[in-house]
């Protein structure tokens, strides 16, 4: 059914998954459109060799998961399935969160879009501050027993969550894998998601290769600033005007440089230097189109040499990040409140 790619495992569920793994917000936007044409662009990726699917029960409201579910009828025992959940699905304020009460809706939701009986990985989008971290470990482990899905994992910011989830949880009551974001310009997870990763062997998805879009290749210092959906969300993101982006610009067209002095695209040096990581289980990938799933295709197959990872050292030291904004969910160790011990600015 499809052609081979490099397979790994996700930590300790041993379940085998492909180097990529395909994210489902860009493929929201085409089933937004047209239905059929997002599920052939499933099919399409599975053809490739993508044998792993990140699909979120907020993107286009639910559509994304029903464009993978019809992709899935009569390949299920060949595709491995996460989802992510807690992410606002509409207005309705119940209809979010990492509670048990929502999350066991969640899932049967879920289930009867993706055409299953059963799913592979299920794990929060992002930590719920207004839940308990053990009402959430519970209901998971939960979900597991009643068998509706064979694993869980947990958001990988902030680390130490990930660290408290193993002592509230042992053995096959414990979270098997996370999700972080992981580019050259965001590099933060390398000293803290990734070594906690593999202390408890948990499976790590790392998203958001290309930074939202940074990395694609479009970016580049003279050029003219690409129209993106990126964009149109969150303009602040990519307002060349703003200082903090001009500098990220500036990083992103020297990594340009080392690709181009390499002989390949940005987009293939984002990918490969994600997949590069030995603690990297999968890279998720969002293409909108069956040209972006055969640029990623041949992306993953890139070996980046000794050299050319200490040039991109050389641009982004090991471990840091370029804006802090773009590092995942906002951690509650600097928001304003903490840092100012909750006094006001300016009064002594």
């Amino acid at each position: 059914m499809v052609a081979r790619m490099e397979q790994r495992r996700t930590g300790r569920t041993g379940a085998p998954v492909s180097a990529l793994t395909l994210g489902t917000r860009a493929l929201a936007t085409v089933a937004e459109r047209d239905l059929d044409e997002a599920s052939r662009l499933v099919l399409d990726a599975l053809g490739r060799g993508i044998t792993a699917v990140d699909v979120s029960d907020a993107h286009g409201a639910g559509l994304a998961e029903t464009a993978v579910g019809r992709a899935l009828d009569g390949h299920r025992d060949d595709v491995f399935v996460s989802v992510r959940f807690g992410d606002p699905v509409d207005h309705d304020p119940a209809h979010r969160g990492n509670g048990r009460r929502w999350m066991f809706r969640a899932v049967e939701r879920s289930l009867e879009r993706l055409g299953t009986d059963v799913i592979d990985l299920y794990q929060p989008a992002h930590p719920d501050p207004a839940t308990s971290l053990d009402e959430t470990l519970d209901a998971l482990a939960d979900l597991v027993a009643q068998g509706k899905i064979r694993a869980f994992g947990i958001p990988g910011f902030p680390a130490e969550e990930l660290v408290e989830a193993q002592w509230l949880r042992s053995g096959a009551k414990s979270a098997s894998a996370t999700h972080v974001p992981y580019s050259i310009l965001t590099r933060t997870a390398e000293r803290t998601v990734l070594p906690v990763a593999r202390r408890f062997g948990l499976g790590v998805l790392a998203g958001a290769p290309l930074a939202g879009g940074w990395l694609a290749g479009a970016y580049r210092s003279g050029a003219v600033q690409p129209r993106s959906s990126g964009a149109l969300d969150d303009p602040a993101g990519f307002d060349l005007g703003s200082a903090r982006n001009r500098r990220k610009l500036e990083v992103t067209d020297r990594l340009g440089r080392l690709a181009d002095d390499a002989g390949i695209t940005l987009l293939e040096l984002s990918v490969g230097f994600a997949l590069t990581h030995p603690d990297v289980s999968s890279v998720v990938v969002g293409p909108r189109t069956v040209s972006h799933v055969d640029a990623y295709v041949q992306a993953a197959e890139v070996v980046l040499d000794d050299d050319l990872l200490d040039a991109v050292d050389a641009v982004v030291p090991p471990g840091t990040h370029v804006l802090e904004r773009d590092t995942g969910f906002p951690l509650p160790a600097l928001t304003r409140e903490r840092l100012r011990g909750g006094r006001r600015v300016g009064v002594s």
